[in-house]
């Protein structure tokens, strides 16, 4: 979901527990650039196995640290996301406007990243070793297959569902509705994933000829490309919502989840409600939605992540509820 995009820490320090080989939620950081007050030098964690500088280095992320992010973090609250560049030694040299370089980013409504970070091809995903040390049991039970949309699905995704019993069977963003339904899926999730929604026109046309035929979940992106092929509309926010403690109210139970959410987009409300969606969760920063059901056609999305990894895990128990929906044995 960070493909494209340079992200500012705003804890001042970061990498003092350095990297290892089992945390990480996708084969490679998808990241442009790495902001932070200060890189940590020397990891300290029984569980590294390589500092985060060096791990940037050798996957070629340039970072940079020594400035003020508690300035920056203020300008970005007033003024948006905004484009910029990270540039030191000869290239800053020849950099002659730094800020007219900037200007000439494109912006990231008019890009489609998903076709980059998107499977190759089909698979159907089994956990490898750091997966099962890292599964709530070990073991696949008997379950419903779910194909899943991978837009850039975060590995916990797959696990959540596995480890609950799912088949899971993985398909490149641009797989055609034939193609999915050919595997006699029980379900389908749309995942996370970057940029604008609107962009991913062939995830939209696929999704339009699926509903009604099967179930779908979609998280982040997902669930915004899923109002997006129902009828609904989407819309950039100013500033997004990044982070690991936004507050959701579910509306029906009068419940509040602590969430992880990074998205740059939402779910027009009144147009989710006249293509037949019901608002389920929304946000307690700025009251846009953040979960909807649209009970004729099964579908059921989120705009938060339960798939959090390490957390928060208030929202785990939406894994069941799709797997019951589907007729799945889930816990």
């Amino acid at each position: 979901s960070y493909h494209g995009q340079i992200v500012v820490m705003t804890h001042p320090h970061i990498g003092n527990t350095g990297v290892n080989g089992e945390d990480p939620e996708s084969g490679r950081p998808w990241v442009r650039g790495f902001v932070a007050r200060e890189f940590a030098r020397r990891p300290s964690s029984h569980r590294a196995d390589g500092s985060l500088a060096d791990s940037m280095v050798e996957r070629n992320v340039v970072g940079i640290h020594g400035i003020d992010t508690r300035a920056l973090t203020r300008l970005l609250r007033e003024e948006g996301c905004m484009r910029g560049i990270i540039a030191s030694g000869e290239a800053l040299e020849t950099l002659t406007d730094p800020v007219g370089a900037a200007r000439k980013i494109a912006d990231l409504s008019s890009l489609d990243p998903v076709r980059e970070v998107t499977a190759a091809r089909r698979y159907e995903w089994s956990p490898s070793r750091s997966d099962r040390s890292r599964s709530a049991t070990g073991l696949a039970r008997p379950g419903p297959t779910v194909a899943v949309l991978d837009c850039g699905a975060k590995r916990n995704i797959l696990r959540s569902l596995h480890d609950r019993g799912a088949r899971v069977v993985v398909f490149p963003a641009t797989a055609p509705a034939r193609e999915i339904l050919d595997a006699a899926p029980d379900g389908l999730l749309v995942s996370n994933g970057p940029g604008d929604p609107r962009q991913a026109a062939y995830a939209i046309a696929t999704l339009r000829e699926l509903l009604g035929r099967l179930p779908i979940q979609g998280i982040c992106l997902g669930h915004q490309i899923l109002a997006l092929a129902a009828g609904a509309g989407t819309f950039k926010l100013k500033y997004g919502h990044h982070g690991g403690n936004h507050p959701v109210l579910h509306g029906p139970s009068g419940r509040i989840e602590i969430t992880s959410q990074n998205h740059n987009y939402a779910v027009d409300p009144d147009q989710a409600a006249a293509a037949g969606f019901e608002i389920t969760h929304t946000s307690l920063f700025d009251g846009t939605v953040e979960g909807m059901v649209h009970r004729e056609l099964g579908l059921l999305s989120v705009q938060y992540h339960p798939e959090a990894a390490p957390g928060p895990h208030d929202a785990a128990a939406l894994w069941g509820t799709f797997l019951d929906h589907l007729g799945g044995k889930a816990r």
